[in-house]
């Protein structure tokens, strides 16, 4: 299943991540070698948060992720949230739902 990783981030973010963002980077390409994590990076115009894609049996497995986050242990990230995704739709959708056949293509 997958789920998404929301972080709101603190007006200051982009002046304050750098002291922290190779330990966050470690983290997350740790998830990555694991099979955890597919994707994530922070929102633009504007950069008030990020998002970060998940593929876990269960919602713990981002929060701990957030729990043990630099960027969250130091206020960078003001607030975060997890959110089961029903995919659908893809490649690497967790749950395909096709057309049936009787539905005509547009």
């Amino acid at each position: 299943m997958h789920h998404l990783l929301i972080y709101d981030t603190a007006p200051d973010y982009l002046e304050r991540r750098g002291e922290f963002r190779d330990a966050h980077l470690a983290l997350a390409w740790q998830a990555v070698e694991r099979g955890e994590l597919l994707l994530g990076g922070a929102t633009s115009d504007p950069p008030d948060g990020a998002v970060l894609l998940f593929e876990a049996g269960s919602a713990d497995v981002p929060a701990a992720f957030a729990k043990a986050d630099p960027y969250v242990r130091h206020g960078i990230v003001t607030g975060w949230r997890v959110n089961a995704w029903n995919t659908v739709v893809g490649a690497q959708t967790s749950t395909p739902v096709r057309p049936s056949s009787a539905t005509p293509a547009r």
